[in-house]
């Protein structure tokens, strides 16, 4: 199996430039990011080609911070925003070398009249976005995230944003499917992802509840990834977990299931 490391949770007591590096040196053959933009992208691209190993995704801006926001994309009004975030990030995507972006959803209404003008401008969106990034052979990303630790955002399950996606006629448009989230929306994880693999393009992963180190809590990943890889997914599987103390005393489960 694969495994990459997302940056946003692994190794943050490191300059991104250094976790790079530090990730390979720990056996990570690819790492991931959330918002790199305040590494100049050249910086970026040199640690990664020192360190021979690729970005894999990173997301679009969040929006305002201060004020709570968590991504632009299905938020009405919000378009011009969204895109112009967008293309941030494919920017320094393809400076970097980097092939997926999850455009983040945002927090908006998911019932009634205003959570269609929200689906809608989703898809508005989503479209124009996939249209932008297929001239650099870039996917772009759509991920359900759990109520909890969003409340309020848009896209909270898998058959959602099948639903979703349905309605969009691209064919860089892929499922980030996190096995934490859907664990904690309505779990049955497996049968899930079987349901849903044809729109999967990555996996991420981390313990439920808690989103610690993968090697606890209620999931048996050791199992249950090889069951994913089994089921097709040929691809990475990312590590997107929050370690309790340095990240190198976490990664027993690395050595063990590599």
């Amino acid at each position: 199996m694969k495994f990459s490391a997302n940056l946003g949770f692994l190794f943050t007591e490191l300059e991104l430039p250094e976790a790079v590096g530090r990730a390979a040196a720990c056996g990570f053959p690819a790492v991931e990011a959330h918002w790199p933009y305040a590494t100049p992208a050249a910086q970026l691209k040199k640690a990664l080609e020192a360190a021979q190993i690729p970005m894999l995704s990173l997301n679009t801006p969040r929006g305002s911070v201060a004020q709570g926001e968590f991504g632009l994309f299905a938020v009405p009004g919000r378009e011009a925003e969204a895109l112009a975030g967008f293309d941030q990030a494919l920017d320094y995507a393809v400076a970097i070398g980097c092939g997926m972006i999850h455009a983040m959803a945002g927090r908006a209404e998911r019932d009634g009249a205003a959570g269609q003008k929200a689906a809608d401008c989703f898809i508005a969106n989503l479209s124009e976005a996939c249209r932008r990034a297929a001239a650099y052979g870039v996917t772009v990303l759509i991920e359900p995230i759990n109520d909890g630790d969003a409340p309020g955002y848009f896209l909270r399950r898998p058959e959602q944003a099948a639903a979703l996606m349905e309605r969009i006629a691209a064919d860089n448009l892929g499922l980030l499917f996190d096995c934490y989230h859907v664990q904690i929306e309505g779990g049955n994880v497996l049968a899930r992802y079987r349901r849903h693999h044809a729109l999967i393009r990555h996996v991420q992963f981390a313990a439920v509840p808690g989103r610690g180190a993968p090697d606890q809590g209620e999931i048996a990943y050791g199992w249950l990834l090889r069951q994913l890889r089994d089921a097709g997914h040929a691809g990475f599987f990312g590590a997107e977990y929050r370690p309790a103390g340095a990240t190198e005393d976490s990664l027993a489960w690395l050595r063990d299931w590599r």
